[in-house]
Parts: structure tokens; C-alpha cells; sequence
């Protein structure tokens, strides 16, 4: 998933200032056990605020406080990991929380003045701003010591939560409160990589514990005095309204509270989730499906078939691409089909608020909380500041919770706003309402063509996109240049291969269907074409597909580290046994680097099975590579599964699918066996939880046809493979 991310990161502002904050003292009670074996009273454990980031305890724990969301990818560890090592702190008393929405504090330095979780950015765009607010907590610590002990600052210095000079030591938690009255410096030395001790080392995951044992709360997880739980009845097709309800035989439901209207359809309030969702079955309401989108999914297909033939918007132009394509004579042409996706996360859609007072609390798993809390305060009528979003775990979102104009948190906050009495609300989305949703990835046709010389060089490469725009009519709109949707058409427009023509145009079409970034978004469609059309090409000019790549990567290191890692790892080269074969695919994004070699094996009757994939990640310094591998993991299977059965449909503008008996994701039985392997790098670190995904299916694909003999140009794999 991602969000403004997505939006060319070649052009956002990095901003340099590194948001310390001002040293400060609190005093409270903390359930934290106390993390050196030392029995302190909880009543006394005093927290003392080192910045806007660390918090040291009396109980010699250390709390990061993290600005981006953990939606099970591991965030958490990472920035724990990052201030753990620059502070010079054992493992075992790091701890996190999550920050509050204060863009003024806790943006994303990658967004702007934006504080939000997207676009495998968490560890990137806080690798130095974390690690200059520890190394700052860590010399206020020296500083303090220095001074209890009257001696140099130069005469103490960090080990393992401990200060330690002239034979004496003293813990962090003894320090912490003398520490944040000190000065903190401007600057403060950083650790050279060569001296890293946790940082890239294998680190338990600080959450594993809460989702063991359920004492890690997620929205679903929560009430609240006197909560009411909201479920809602949205209109059947996109972009259609109320035109009337009649509320009567929902509020004949036992536990059934309230009805109320709201601006994307009819909310019933109950005094539990069933109640709540067997009054909404006994609702009744009319549609105005005036503006509603009212095509099926094979129309709409065909309206963007029809722009294939059209020169679109142009994203990238070197040489001369047509003329040369128009003169050879040796040419191919592909096309290629792909569908809505959902992004089905495991725990859907929910939000709880409390509205009182002129204030509004709001407990979720907040993906954009500055959008959320402008977007609350809207509708609430109450100054931003006066909107305190709790940032909760959130069970995935891949995308979905990072919404332009937070839908979800919208619909919660218009409920617990125009229910009469003021109660607090819990509005929570059923997998059917998940799934027939909308803001989906966006359907996608793709026009690739190629020219080879005589002697089977590429020539010249033209690539046409179709597809709907994710950022048109959002305020992510600004981002757009010449009217191009970069998230459309990136991995495409930068593809690295050294051919001296390419083109690469857009159509940006339009249906009724919200659309939304998807996991690796763009690069989910473009990685495909481009990787089993480069693949097709090799069988037309008779190459090796690894040699044909190496041949085209040789003055780009790191596409080619992790393509000969992948290769050498997966066995590539090596005879199988009819039926089976391999494929490569390689992709950059969100500045990482991935290739991955499938092997499948196809029976007689034409049963597909996906036996390996094996991976090779250059993502910078590893800081948790635990964290890596995990991502690599779950990305792979992630596009594994969106490659081979799921697809979102429309017939007459409704969807098709409802739940995961019809919208199919991989099984656990279906999964292969997945190696992962890193290839060590000193850069910094950039993302790991969206680009395991876009290499997954072309390689697979690729894996097929070796296999098979059969490419496929459309996705989902089993429909193509079913329709021959």
C-alpha cells in the first residue's frame, strides 16, 4: 500500500529540520514491568520526555514513540530498533506507543506537513530523525551522569541501558529525570554502522507478545461507557443516494437503538454488532441511482480497450520510440488485463468516537491522521486541535485505511454527530461491506510493444497504460504533472533497461468506482507487463531471460545484486523434469530493490502448483532483517494470491463478490516454500512491506509459460489458465 508516496517521490519535500522537541518532565503511574529485574512500585515510576520521541522511565524501560501506524508489518520494532542502538539500550526495555496527531511534531518527513503511514516509508523517512533524537537522549544521559559523578562528559559512556565511567554505572532510569532538564545538544554525534550491535541483528518483534497472548487492543478490541455499535446500508451501486428509508421494522429489532441518515447511506445504532446488523437487514430503503455507475465490468473493459488505440498523455520519451517500432521489421505486441482488486484486510474497517464538550475523541487505526483529524473536525464543526485521534494496531490495511477523504472515520463521526444523546459510537464494517466496498485497485489495460534489429537487440519499447486515476479529484490531485497520475503508470516510466527507445503514454479513464492505492499500487500492473513481455521478447530473439536482463542491467549494480542472487539461490539453469519451470521477474520500488525466481510444476491435467519462490531483497541497511524477511514473506504471498484467483467484477454496476468464499485469496495449503535473502548494503535503509509484491506474479507467470508454453495476459492466472 501506499499513499502520497506514491505520488512521484522524486518530487517531495524532504524536510531537514529533525523534530527533537523541547526537553520536559512528567510524572504518572505506568503498568510497565520493569525492565532490568528491579521490583518498582508502579504508583512510583516517574516518566521523564527526553524529546518528542523518547521517554526513559524510573523503571529503566524506554518508550519510542512511533508516528506511523503498525498494521502488522513491524513498524514498531524497527523504531524501537533505530533509537535502541543510537541510545546505546538493551533490548529488553524498549517499549511503544503511538503518537498523537501532531502534524507540527510527528509528520511524515517524505509527505510534508503530513503525518501519516504509506508507501514503505516508516523506516526510511525516520532512519535520521530518530537516530539524532537518541543520540541526543543518549548525551543528556552522559551529561547527567557526568554531573551526579563531577567528571568529564568524556569519561562516561553508554552500555546496555547503563551509563558507565571511573568504575561506577548508573542505569538510564536512574538518570532520566536530571537527563531531561539538560540541554539537548544540536547535533549529536551518531554512531558509525561499523559499531551497530542491534541493528541487523535478530530482534523479537516488541508486539508478538500482545497478539499472543490478546492483550494488544485493536479498534474492534474496544468499548467505551455507554457505547452504541453502528453498522450502515450503502447503496448497492456506486455513486448512488437515499431517496428514502423506512426505519420501522429495523427499530422492531430487540437491541436496535436509533436510525439515523448519513451522507453515504442509512446507519443503524444498536447496543451490539448482531442487533446492529439484523436491523439493518430489516431495513427498507429507496435509491436514487441517478448518477450511479451502472456499467458491468465487461463494458467497462471494452470503453478502455477502445483508448488502447489512442495516443495518451505522454510519461516518458527517449529517442524515438513509434518511428522506429513503425520501421522494423521484426516488431511484438502484447496486451494485458487487469482487474479490480480489494484490499481485504483481516480486520475491517472500523472506528470508534466520542463526541462532547466541542471535542471529539477517535479511537482507530489511523493511516492519515492529519487527513482523519481535518477531516473530523469538518464534520464535527470543532477546530482541528480539538480532535485527538487514538491510534490503534491495525489488523493490515495495505492501502485501505490511508484514505483522501477518510471514509471510514467520516461515517463514524457523521453517526455519533447525528444521533440524538450523546453516546459513543462504534461503527464497524462486516467483510461483505469490506469487499463490496469500493476503493479498490484500479482496473488497468496495458499496450506493450517492442522492435528488435537483426542482430536481436532491443530497439525501441512503447508502453500505452489505461487505467483510472487514484489521485484525480483528491487533494493528492496537486501532485500530478502535465495531468499524469504517477501512480499509474511508476515502475513503468523509470523502467531500467538500457534500450535506447522508450515510450511510455497514459489514459487516465473514468468510471463511478472509488478507487485507492493498493499494495505497491502502480507497480503491481506495471511490473507484470513489463516483466513477461521482457520475457516474451527472450523467447522471440531466442535469450535466456536471465542472461537477457544482466545484458540490459549492466550499469545498474543493485538490479543486477539482487537478480544473480535470486538466480544463484533458486537453482536457475539447473534441468526439471517436464511440467515444471522456472521464471524471474526484478522490480525497484519505493527505493528497494527485488528479484524472484518461481519454480512451478503443472500435472497432466493441468493442476498448478507453485513449488518455490526464492527472493533477493536490497533494501539498504537491514535494521530488522527478522522484520525483512517476514515482509518479503507476506508481499510475496500477497501478490501470489491477488495474481492467481482475485478479481473484483460488476454486473450492472453491482458487485459480484462478497466474501472470501467468492473473492478467493491463496490458502495456506497453496502457499510455497518462500528464501529470502538480503544482500548486505550500507545505504539507507528504504521500504520492505509493499515491494516483495510487484516481482511476485510475473515471475509466476513467467514460471508458466516456461512450464506450459503459455503466457498469460490477464489476470487472475486460474481464469486464463480455465479458459485456455
Amino acid at each position: 500500500m501506499s499513499t502520497a508516496s506514491n505520488v512521484n517521490m522524486n518530487r517531495r519535500r524532504f524536510i531537514q529540520v529533525v523534530s527533537l522537541g523541547s526537553a520536559g518532565f512528567a510524572v504518572g503511574c505506568s503498568d510497565k514491568p520493569a525492565a532490568t529485574g528491579t521490583a518498582v512500585d508502579s504508583a512510583e515510576i516517574i516518566e521523564s520526555t527526553m524529546n518528542a520521541f523518547v521517554k526513559i522511565a524510573s523503571d529503566n524501560t524506554i518508550t519510542v514513540v512511533a508516528k506511523h501506524l503498525d498494521k502488522g508489518q513491524g513498524v514498531t520494532t524497527g523504531l524501537a530498533a533505530i533509537v535502541a542502538e543510537e541510545i546505546g539500550a538493551d533490548w529488553s526495555q524498549m517499549r511503544t506507543e503511538f503518537a498523537p496527531a501532531d502534524s507540527s511534531r510527528y509528520n511524515n518527513l517524505f509527505f510534508g506537513p503530513v503525518q501519516g503511514t504509506g508507501g514503505s516509508t516508516s523506516i526510511a523517512n525516520s532512519w535520521t530523525q530518530l537516530r539524532t533524537a537518541a543520540a541526543s537522549a543518549r548525551e543528556m544521559l552522559r551529561a547527567a551522569a557526568a554531573e551526579r559523578w563531577q567528571t568529564d562528559l568524556a569519561a562516561t559512556r553508554v552500555e546496555a541501558g547503563r551509563v558507565v565511567g571511573d568504575n561506577r554505572e548508573v542505569s538510564f532510569g536512574q538518570l532520566a529525570e536530571a537527563a531531561a532538564a539538560m540541554t539537548a545538544p544540536v547535533e549529536p554525534n551518531l554512531k558509525d554502522p561499523a559499531d551497530f550491535t542491534l541493528i541487523g541483528t535478530h530482534l523479537p518483534r516488541l508486539d508478538s507478545a500482545g497478539k499472543t497472548d490478546g492483550s494488544a487492543k485493536f479498534t474492534i478490541d474496544l468499548t467505551r461507557p455507554g457505547m452504541r455499535t453502528a453498522v450502515i446500508l450503502r447503496p448497492p451501486k456506486f455513486g448512488a443516494s437515499v431517496a428514502s428509508y423506512d426505519a420501522a421494522a429495523a427499530l422492531a429489532v430487540p437491541g436496535v437503538l436509533e436510525v439515523v441518515e448519513v451522507p453515504r447511506g442509512v446507519a443503524v445504532l444498536a447496543d451490539s454488532y448482531f442487533s446492529a446488523t439484523r436491523g439493518r437487514a430489516a431495513l427498507t430503503v429507496e435509491w436514487d441511482e441517478a448518477g450511479a455507475e451502472q456499467r458491468s465490468s465487461a463494458q467497462i473493459r471494452r470503453d478502455f480497450a477502445a483508448l488502447l488505440n489512442e495516443t495518451g498523455l505522454v510519461a516518458r520519451n527517449d529517442g524515438n520510440a513509434l518511428a522506429t517500432i513503425d520501421q522494423a521489421a521484426r516488431t511484438l505486441s502484447t496486451e494485458f488485463e487487469f482487474p479490480f482488486l480489494a484490499h481485504a484486510p483481516m480486520e475491517p474497517l472500523d472506528c470508534l468516537v466520542e463526541i462532547s464538550d466541542g471535542e471529539v475523541d477517535i479511537w482507530t487505526g489511523s493511516q492519515l491522521q492529519t487527513v482523519d483529524q481535518n477531516i473530523a473536525a469538518q464534520i464535527a464543526g470543532v477546530a482541528p486541535q480539538n480532535v485527538r485521534i487514538h491510534t490503534q494496531y491495525a489488523g493490515g490495511s495495505f492501502g485501505r485505511r490511508a484514505v483522501p477523504d477518510s471514509d471510514f472515520v467520516a461515517e463514524a463521526v457523521s453517526i455519533a454527530k447525528a444521533q440524538s444523546g450523546s453516546a459513543p459510537v462504534k461503527l464497524i464494517w462486516s467483510r461483505e461491506d469490506d469487499i463490496t466496498g469500493g476503493r479498490y485497485r484500479p482496473m488497468a489495460l496495458h499496450r506493450v510493444r517492442a522492435s528488435v534489429d537483426d542482430d536481436g537487440r532491443i530497439t525501441a519499447w512503447d508502453h500505452r497504460i489505461v487505467s483510472q486515476s487514484i489521485l484525480k479529484g483528491t487533494p493528492f490531485e496537486a501532485f500530478m504533472e502535465n495531468g499524469i497520475d504517477n501512480s499509474a503508470v511508476e515502475g513503468a516510466n523509470d523502467l531500467p533497461y538500457a534500450i535506447p527507445n522508450m515510450r511510455v503514454d497514459l489514459h487516465l479513464a473514468s468510471t463511478g468506482v472509488p478507487v485507492l492505492w493498493w499494495r505497491s499500487v502502480g507497480h503491481t500492473h506495471t511490473a507484470y507487463a513489463t516483466e513477461v513481455f521482457l520475457d516474451q521478447l527472450a523467447r522471440e530473439i531466442d535469450r535466456d531471460p536471465l542472461e537477457l536482463r544482466r545484458e540490459l542491467l549492466a550499469d545498474q549494480p543493485r538490479y543486477l545484486g539482487v537478480l544473480n542472487k535470486a538466480a544463484e539461490a533458486s537453482g536457475w539453469g539447473q534441468t526439471l523434469e517436464p511440467g515444471r519451470g522456472r521464471g524471474i521477474a526484478v522490480h525497484k520500488s519505493f527505493n528497494s530493490y527485488v528479484a524472484e525466481v518461481a519454480e512451478v510444476s503443472v500435472a497432466a491435467d493441468g493442476e498448478l502448483r507453485i513449488e518455490r519462490i526464492t527472493c533477493a531483497v536490497d533494501c539498504g541497511i537491514a535494521v530488522t532483517p527478522d522484520v525483512v524477511r517476514a515482509q518479503m514473506e507476506g508481499g510475496i504471498g500477497y501478490g501470489l494470491s491477488s495474481a492467481l484467483r482475485e478479481a473484483v467484477t460488476l454486473t450492472d454496476g453491482i458487485v459480484d463478490q462478497k466474501n472470501f468464499d467468492t473473492y478467493r485469496p491463496l490458502r495456506m495449503h497453496e502457499m510455497p516454500k518462500i528464501d529470502v535473502h538480503i544482500v548486505d548494503s550500507g545505504e539507507a535503509p528504504t521500504g520492505v512491506g509493499e515491494p516483495g509484491t510487484p516481482p511476485a506474479a510475473p515471475a509466476l507467470a513467467n514460471a508458466i509459460a516456461a512450464a506450459t508454453g503459455q503466457v498469460i495476459t490477464g489476470l487472475p492466472i486460474a481464469r486464463q489458465l480455465r479458459d485456455g
